[in-house]
C-alpha cells in the first residue's frame, strides 16, 4: 500500500467575472489615434476591449465579480472571513479598494489590497493560498480588478490600444486531504512561484501620483499620471519569465507537460502567449485566450479567463491548470492548481 500524507490545501470553490458593457473597438480607437484595426490585431491579437462608464469605480467591478463568485460557491458575502483585491487602480489613493468593496458587499471581515500590476492575480493568489492553507481564514474572496482606461494617454498608440477594464474573482476555502504521497488525486493549489527584477521598473510604470511626482499642473501637462511602457523590453521579459515560472511550478508539483490540461496566461499580447506555448512545448489548444474580446485587463485577466473556462465547461473535476502573469516592477508569478 502506498504511503499516505494528510495536508491542507486551499481550493477554489467559486468563480465570477464582471466586464463593463461599453465596448471600445479598434475601429473606435483609429478615429482619434493614428492606427487601424488591422495594425492592432496583427501586433497584439486584440480586436476590442471594455471600458468603465463615467460614474463607475473599480470597487463596483470588484463587487459584481465577487457576488458572482460567492453565488457560485454557495455562500453569502456576509459570511466571508477575508477579502483580498489585486489592483493598482483603486478608487482612491487611500483607503484600499478592498475596504470600499467590503462596505458595498455588506461584509465586516478584514479587507486589503495587493499591488503587483498585471501580475496581481499571481501574487495575490500566493497571499490568499497562504492565509487559507494555514487556517487563518476559512472563506476568502480574492478579486483581481483593474480600470486602466482611467490611466491611459489616449494619444499614445503604443499603450492605449492594449488595455481594458474588468474584474475576476474566486472564493477559496481550506480542504484537508489524505492521499498517497505520489497520487494525482490531490486537489487545490499545488505549487506557486514569484519573482521580481527591480532594475526593470523604468520600462513600465505610471510615474505620477506618488511621492516621486505628486499631482501638479506640470505633472498633469507632462502626462505623468498615465501609463508608459517600453513594449520591446516588456515583450522579451514576459516571454522569458512567464515560461520559466510555469516550468518552475510544474517542476515543484511534479507535473509533466502531458499532465497539464489548461494554461491560463496573463492576456497581454497574443504573440507573447504563442511564444510561451512554444517554449513550454504545449499545444496552443491548451491555452485559454480571450484577449481579442477584452484586451489586457491587467490583474483581472487570469480570473476572468478562469471564470469563462469554468462556466464554459473547459475546467472539470481533476483538471490540472497552470496560471502565469507578469507586470510592472518587473514582477512575475505562476501557480499550478488541480480542480
Amino acid at each position: 500500500m502506498s504511503d499516505t500524507t494528510t495536508v491542507v490545501r486551499s481550493r477554489i470553490v467559486g468563480t465570477g467575472r464582471y466586464l463593463p458593457e461599453k465596448v471600445l473597438t479598434n475601429v473606435d480607437i483609429s478615429k482619434f489615434v493614428d492606427t487601424s484595426d488591422e495594425w492592432i490585431t496583427a501586433r497584439t491579437g486584440i480586436r476590442e476591449r471594455r471600458v468603465m462608464p463615467e460614474g463607475m469605480v473599480t470597487s463596483d467591478m470588484v463587487v459584481a465579480a465577487g457576488r458572482a463568485a460567492c453565488e457560485a460557491a454557495g455562500i453569502e458575502p456576509g459570511d466571508l472571513d477575508c477579502i483580498v483585491v489585486a489592483t493598482t487602480t483603486a478608487d482612491v489613493t487611500m483607503p484600499s479598494c478592498a475596504v470600499m468593496a467590503q462596505e458595498k458587499l455588506g461584509s465586516r471581515c478584514p479587507a486589503f489590497d495587493v499591488a503587483a500590476a498585471c501580475a496581481g492575480f499571481s501574487h495575490g493568489l500566493v497571499v490568499a493560498d497562504s492565509l487559507v492553507r494555514t487556517g487563518v481564514y476559512k472563506k476568502l474572496l480574492f478579486v483581481g480588478a483593474e480600470a486602466l482606461s482611467r490611466f491611459m494617454n489616449w494619444e499614445d498608440r503604443g499603450t492605449c490600444i492594449l488595455f481594458g477594464d474588468g474584474a475576476g474573482a474566486v472564493v477559496m476555502v481550506p480542504d484537508e486531504q489524505t492521499v498517497p504521497v505520489t497520487s494525482k488525486e490531490a486537489r487545490g493549489v499545488l505549487s506557486t512561484h514569484l519573482g521580481s527584477d527591480g532594475t526593470q521598473w523604468r520600462e513600465l510604470n505610471i510615474l505620477g501620483g506618488g511621492t516621486m511626482h505628486g499631482a501638479t499642473e506640470q505633472t498633469v501637462a507632462d502626462k505623468l499620471h498615465t501609463l508608459r511602457m517600453n513594449g520591446r523590453v516588456i515583450f522579451s521579459q514576459a516571454v522569458r519569465h512567464l515560461s520559466s515560472s510555469c516550468l518552475e511550478v510544474m517542476k515543484t508539483a511534479e507535473l509533466s507537460p502531458d499532465d497539464v490540461d489548461l494554461v491560463l496566461p496573463h492576456q497581454a499580447n497574443l504573440r507573447i502567449i504563442d511564444a510561451v506555448a512554444k517554449r513550454l512545448k504545449l499545444p496552443k489548444d491548451k491555452f485559454i485566450v480571450n484577449i481579442a474580446k477584452y484586451g489586457n485587463t491587467s490583474a483581472a485577466s487570469i480570473p476572468i479567463a478562469l471564470d469563462e473556462a469554468v462556466r464554459g465547461g473547459r475546467v472539470n473535476e481533476g483538471s490540472t491548470i497552470v496560471m502565469c502573469g507578469l507586470g510592472a516592477g518587473l514582477v512575475w508569478g505562476a501557480a499550478a492548481v488541480r480542480w
